[in-house]
């Protein structure tokens, strides 16, 4: 599915571009997300996923494929797995810096996440993009070295999962409670019909 989202830039494009093809500095930004090692254009770490009950941890890699400083575009590749085989993520990003972070998400998923159905991952995705946003303008307020290295996860214990149905909110509950009340009505049905054949 693909998914396009887009953030006024919260500091002067060049250096929100230099920040975009840092995944130190970006990493801490990302819900969930633990940068384990980082060579050149190629990156990899872990993400963390909380689906109502269930717990997800996904391990993976990342690279930029294409890089354009004078357009300031860029295309990043990234797929993982979940370390218990319940279900794969793979992604091909795309953005481009302006006045606004312009980007595009080509997403495939499987396994559990996907049973979301694609329009409670772009709500999802829609308010992780907003977090993101409002971290990367605190970040590059921040010219401290200390500072930063103290928000790089690089090597360090990962994050909080993302929990993706309080992520969404109210829209997930106004959607889950009619399916829900639906198979509660069947299943009501089934055992009343049951006793009467008793």
């Amino acid at each position: 599915m693909k998914l396009t989202h887009s953030f006024v830039a919260p500091a002067p494009a060049e250096e929100v571009w230099e920040a975009l093809l840092d995944p130190e500095r970006v990493a801490p930004c990302l819900p969930g997300a633990t940068l384990t090692s980082v060579d050149g254009k190629t990156f990899s770490g872990e993400v963390k996923v909380k689906l109502g009950p269930v717990q997800l941890l996904y391990r993976g890699t990342g690279e930029f494929v294409e890089i354009d400083p004078v357009l300031r575009r860029a295309v990043m590749k990234a797929a993982g797995k979940d370390t218990r085989g319940n279900g794969t993520a793979s992604a091909t990003v795309t953005f481009q810096v302006g006045e606004s972070v312009e980007v595009e998400t080509d997403l495939n998923v499987t396994g559990r996440p996907a049973q979301l159905g694609r329009g409670l991952i772009s709500e999802v995705s829609g308010k992780l993009v907003g977090q993101f946003a409002e971290c990367l303008a605190s970040t590059l307020g921040s010219v401290d070295p200390d500072e930063v290295a103290q928000q790089q996860h690089l090597r360090v214990v990962p994050d909080e999962p993302i929990d993706l149905i309080d992520t969404a909110g109210v829209p997930v509950l106004k959607r889950v409670l009619p399916i829900a009340a639906a198979v509660l009505a069947v299943a009501l049905f089934v055992v009343l019909r049951r006793r009467r054949q008793r």
